[in-house]
């Protein structure tokens, strides 16, 4: 009996475009989707500054992308988001034994009494903020939440901040997220903002080490600085330093978020009511859904980056060895084949007492944690073991106390202005920012 020969590969769709980064540029966070389903594939093929890369989108497309014997992240990112974003030597880079050994420091940073003691700080910094707020005077939310949350994550880093510093800080520390994705002038802006935070991040590293014979501290810088790798020794101070702005930077980047929450309770009046009207004992829940449904909604990575280890076989398609690979994560968090109604604004679908509708394609309701491959805001799979951002925690507590804040303890009103998304920033924000005029603040 002649032996059954394995089928043939499927060619993997390739951009008919010779270079697609402008295309890339113009609509990042709908790019890979839209190619997809023209290609009607979860893999397409096109060249991204001139260097050939795959692009995936889905939830099976997100669970092979997390398979660690077969992508590696050292190398993947582009020039551009290492010399802005990520620096160099950083978690995110890492693989490995050596990811992992780094990623546990994270993990301590952002466990849940640390995460605590970082919402009290934030909850006291908006308290503070709104005091500064003179009543009948426009606010943007963006920058006010910027400043709140560099003020707060600093105080509780254990990272001096003089009050005339506060401005600078804030605005560098925003430009490693806010400019790092975008061509021309606020590129270079970026790149300068980095080359500055580095130097502060070295410096504030360099003098805890020199702290001698001091009882040691157990500040998230503290704890960076005297921080030892898995081969046992201290991260070279420059390392140290990235890994610093590595927890500073992802928080003041939960402004982003906190102005996304603001204009889902502008946009969806019934959820605000919902939420004034929760009982104290649906409270939490009700906000915890909320928060991540804002988090699926809404625009905030369009995509990460790995590459090939080896060539393999998925789905019918051959993936070369070392080749760069980028994974939708907007276009996953509303892929119609997980998601029922993805364009719809539904907390509820995160309670976990909600059963799915037994019939094929129903959605699977329940809380993020059973949807690891689907539900991928900030990276896809488990904390612990892939490279998915261990600052969730973190940054739903931070929208939390926000929400908290704007519901319970401004009285405030929204004048006319442009509340569109403008999808082709990096990243995504109404575009005037999200006004609000305050009216009094009801301080407790």
């Amino acid at each position: 009996m002649t032996p059954t020969a394995a089928a043939a590969p499927r060619p993997i769709p390739r951009d008919p475009q010779a270079d697609s980064s402008l295309a890339l540029l113009a609509d990042p966070y709908r790019f890979i989707s839209s190619r997809c389903r023209e290609h009607g594939s979860d893999v397409f093929e096109t060249r991204l500054l001139l260097r050939p890369t795959l692009c995936l989108t889905g939830p099976e497309a997100a669970r092979l992308f997390y398979d660690d014997e077969r992508f590696a992240r050292a190398g993947a990112a582009p020039e551009a988001l290492r010399a802005t974003l990520f620096g160099e030597g950083g978690v995110q880079g890492l693989d490995g034994e050596r990811h992992r050994h780094r990623k546990a420091l994270f993990l301590r940073l952002t466990a849940p009494e640390a995460v605590d003691a970082l919402a009290r700080t934030v909850r006291q910094a908006w308290r503070q903020a709104a005091t500064r707020w003179p009543a009948g005077e426009p606010v943007t939310l963006y920058d006010a939440a910027r400043e709140v949350f560099t003020r707060a994550v600093c105080s509780w880093a254990g990272v001096p901040l003089p009050e005339a510093e506060v401005r600078l800080r804030t605005r560098q520390l925003s430009l490693l997220f806010d400019g790092a994705g975008v061509l021309g002038l606020q590129h270079l802006r970026a790149r300068r903002a980095r080359r500055a935070t580095d130097g502060w991040a070295q410096d504030l590293i360099t003098a805890v080490r020199g702290q001698a014979g001091t009882a040691p501290q157990a500040t998230a810088l503290a704890l960076i600085a005297h921080h030892r790798d898995a081969d046992g020794e201290l991260l070279p101070a420059a390392v140290a330093s990235v890994e610093l702005l590595n927890l500073l930077r992802p928080t003041v980047a939960v402004a982003v978020y906190a102005v996304l929450a603001a204009h889902a309770l502008h946009q969806h009046p019934g959820q605000r009511e919902a939420l004034l009207a929760a009982s104290p004992e649906d409270a939490p829940m009700a906000l915890a859904c909320f928060v991540h449904e804002v988090r699926r909604y809404y625009p905030f990575f369009p995509a990460v980056a790995a590459r090939t280890r080896r060539a393999f076989r998925w789905n019918g398609y051959d993936f070369p060895a070392g080749r760069r690979v980028l994974l939708d994560l907007y276009g996953t968090n509303h892929d119609a084949r997980a998601w029922q109604t993805p364009g719809a604004f539904r907390p509820e679908r995160f309670r976990p007492e909600r059963r799915a509708v037994e019939r094929p394609g129903s959605e699977r309701t329940g809380p993020p944690e059973q949807r690891p491959f689907s539900f991928v805001p900030q990276g896809g799979g488990e904390p612990a073991r892939h490279h998915r951002c261990p600052g969730e925690g973190l940054a739903e507590q931070l929208m939390k106390q926000t929400l908290q804040f704007l519901l319970h303890e401004l009285h405030y009103s929204l004048p006319p202005q442009d509340l569109s998304i403008d999808m082709s920033r990096l990243p995504a924000l109404p575009r005037d920012r999200l006004v609000l005029v305050p009216q009094a603040a009801v301080l407790r």
